[in-house]
Formats: structure tokens, C-alpha cells, sequence
């Protein structure tokens, strides 16, 4: 018999009650540190003070009105984002797959209003997740997502990640855009170098093909700068961004610049609830602290502290472990052992972590994490990978 909720997840064996920072508290008092983050998501750790004294102070006054009417929240919050970021505008979602479906349409509406309306073409890369709905699936083309559910949304391309030729051969006078996210976070937290975004940048301004960054997973100083892309010192034509910039609360956008986003004119695109006041209010405060240069300074100083802990777990397991991955604190240990076995074994420790493509073992914790929490993470991350030698 199916169960009341869909069975399209294998959950592990338990739930949790509470949080507080890096830790949740389980149905039977045990409490776990989260290195998941709910894959990215808590930004600022559980019940953050500052997130949940906005979100109260909001829900008191006005939760819905939908935008059919002015939103004073969005517009704060649009105006933090053009005010940090290359965006001259911002459309707020739900999610990072409502983010990502408006990015294309963006893409594809541009060059329809620029005369060319067989510019349809996106090219996307091998490794890839933009979501699951039918036009993200169909962007990353990976057969589990898209085994069963077609036909396909036509017009989309995937390349081999990393194949530079093949991306300039690629690139005709159907192509409407390029899609990429900088840090790959489900293909195994692969970090894009940054001058092949500045290739990349390069090829697009050459041939008038947009840049999408997809930035859900990577973004929201989740690498040490508010954006990954900043890195490389380029800027994308339309970027999607979720997961952390609720900070826990559902919140997404799509940011773009004036130019980009010339078609998207009024009944072009819509949201019931999308930049509602509730979402809004905790995505202000969240830009207001991490968008600080003391809060990014102090991501990198954690991230440096943490990444230098993991190299010494990788020499000290080389069966378990073979390489660290990633940017920040977005992480990543590329895995000898199952990756599976070892989420598993990190569950007998009380640690919680995510699996990822390629047998990574990802590496997301809150942003805010407490460098003694760190250190913590490392000796139960040892512990678990002796169980994997253990067995």
C-alpha cells in the first residue's frame, strides 16, 4: 500500500524536533551536527534569532496579497540585490526549479523581441541539476531524472563539462544561452575555474548569447563572496538564486540585467506567491547580515579551517577518502568507499552530511558555524570513516 506521503524519497530513518545552529534534535532527545543545511538552505542555521524575530514580526502584520498590489518587502529586498549585485532587476519565485524556469523563459523572450525568434537553442552541461521541473530536467538531460517522462521539452544541449572546443563548436545561430552553475553542487561539487567563466563570458559577448549562472546552490556567500561568480571577476545576463536567500524560509529569484530581462514586460510572467511579505522579510534580514564584508571574511576563514581539517582526513583514510572538492563552504570529499556507506556511517556519529554525484560526499553547513562545531565535525567525520575500515 503507498504511503500518505509520495514515496519518491528514500528518507533516513529519522526525524527531527528542533534546532538550534548547527544542530538538530531528533523524536528521541539525540541530537545530530548538520553539515547538510537541508542541502544548502540554512544559511544561518536552525532558529536563527535574527531570521525568526523577522519572519515573527512580519506574520503578525500581513502575510499574503499577491502581486496584483505594490509589495514594500520585495521591493527592499529587489533593491538590496540590484544595490549588491550586476542585476538591474529581480523577479522573486518559490524555489530555485520556479527560479530556473523564468531564466529561460527570460533567454528565449529576449531574442524573440531582438527579431531572432529561432534563437531557442540553450546549451547546458554534463553533471548539471536545475530543478525538476519538465524544462529543468530537460536542460541537465541526466537519464534519472529524465528516464520516463517524456517527450522532452525540445531545445536544450548538453556538453561534456569542462570541454571548451565543443562549447565553441556548439554555439550556432540558434543559440539562445548558455546555462552553468559555477560550483556544481548535485554533479559533485565541481568548482568551474575562473577563467573559463571568463571564457565562457567571453564566447557569449562574442556570438550574443546569454549567460545564465545558476547560482541556487552556490550563491548567497555560501563560497566566501556574496556570489560564486564574483571569483572570476565576470557577471552573468540572468542569474537564479534560491535555497539560501530564505535563509530556511522558501524564497527565490532570478536577477538580470535591464537589457536581459527587456521582454519580460507586464502578463509576460507570473507568481501567486512569489515575493510574498513573509518570504521577503526573512530574505532582507538573511542579505542584510551576509552580504556584510566581516561575514564573508569569517566564511573564508572557516572554510579555510575546515578544507585544511578535511585534506588531513583524506591522508589519514586513503581507502575512505581520495580527494577534498569545492570553494568555501560549499565542500566536497571525493569518495573511495561508497558515499552512501559513509552518510550512513556519519548517521552512527551523529553527523549528518549529503551525497552527491560521483561519490562525493557534500560538505554544506551553515554559514554562521561555530569554528568548535568544525572541529567537531572533523573528529566525528574520522570516527565514521574508522567504521568504514572497520567492516
Amino acid at each position: 500500500m503507498i504511503s500518505a506521503v509520495l514515496p519518491t524519497y528514500n528518507r533516513a530513518p529519522m526525524a527531527f524536533v528542533k534546532g538550534e545552529g548547527s544542530w538538530l534534535t531528533a523524536e528521541d532527545g539525540s541530537r545530530y551536527l548538520d553539515l547538510g543545511a537541508g542541502i544548502a538552505v540554512n544559511s544561518l542555521g536552525h532558529a536563527n534569532p535574527a531570521l525568526v524575530a523577522a519572519l515573527s514580526e512580519q506574520a503578525g502584520q500581513l502575510w499574503h496579497v499577491s502581486n496584483l498590489y505594490r509589495i514594500p518587502q520585495q521591493e527592499k529586498l529587489a533593491e538590496m540585490l540590484v544595490e549588491n549585485t550586476f542585476a538591474d532587476t529581480v523577479f522573486f519565485t518559490n524555489s530555485g526549479t520556479e527560479a530556473c524556469e523564468l531564466a529561460l523563459k527570460m533567454a528565449r523572450k529576449y531574442h524573440y523581441d531582438n527579431d531572432q525568434a529561432d534563437r531557442v537553442e540553450i546549451l547546458a552541461f554534463e553533471g548539471a541539476f536545475h530543478g525538476r521541473s519538465t524544462g529543468a530536467i530537460a536542460a541537465a538531460g541526466s537519464e534519472k531524472m529524465v528516464k520516463g517522462f517524456g517527450p522532452l521539452m525540445p531545445g536544450f544541449r548538453q556538453l561534456k563539462w569542462g570541454d571548451h572546443d565543443a562549447l565553441r563548436a556548439a554555439i550556432t545561430t540558434r543559440t539562445c544561452a548558455v546555462i552553468i552553475e559555477p560550483v556544481q553542487g548535485e554533479g559533485g561539487i565541481r568548482v568551474v575555474p575562473d577563467q573559463c567563466l571568463k571564457g565562457l563570458r567571453d564566447l557569449c559577448d562574442e556570438t550574443g548569447t546569454l549567460l545564465i549562472f545558476d547560482e541556487v546552490q552556490c550563491g548567497v556567500g555560501r563560497t566566501g563572496k556574496l556570489f560564486a561568480h564574483e571569483w572570476s571577476g565576470v557577471t552573468p545576463d540572468i542569474m537564479m538564486v534560491a535555497k539560501g536567500i530564505g535563509g530556511g524560509f522558501p524564497l527565490g529569484a532570478v536577477l538580470a540585467t535591464e537589457n536581459a530581462a527587456r521582454g519580460m514586460v507586464a502578463g509576460t510572467h507570473g507568481s501567486t506567491y512569489g515575493g510574498n511579505p513573509l518570504g521577503c522579510a526573512v530574505g532582507a534580514k538573511v542579505m542584510e547580515i551576509v552580504a556584510e564584508d566581516r561575514f564573508l571574511d569569517a566564511v573564508s576563514r572557516k572554510a579555510a579551517q575546515f578544507r585544511q581539517g578535511l585534506e588531513g582526513l583524506v591522508a589519514s583514510h586513503p581507502q575512505v577518502f581520495e580527494a577534498v572538492r569545492g570553494q568555501g563552504l560549499i565542500l566536497g570529499l571525493k569518495c573511495k568507499a561508497s558515499n552512501l556507506d559513509i552518510v550512513k556511517a556519519a548517521y552512527a556519529e551523529h553527523l549528518l552530511t549529503v551525497p552527491a554525484a560521483d561519490n562525493v560526499l557534500r560538505l554544506l553547513p551553515a554559514l554562521n558555524i561555530p569554528e568548535a562545531d568544525i572541529v567537531e565535525a572533523l573528529a566525528r567525520l574520522d570516527r565514521a570513516a574508522a567504521r568504514i575500515e572497520a567492516a
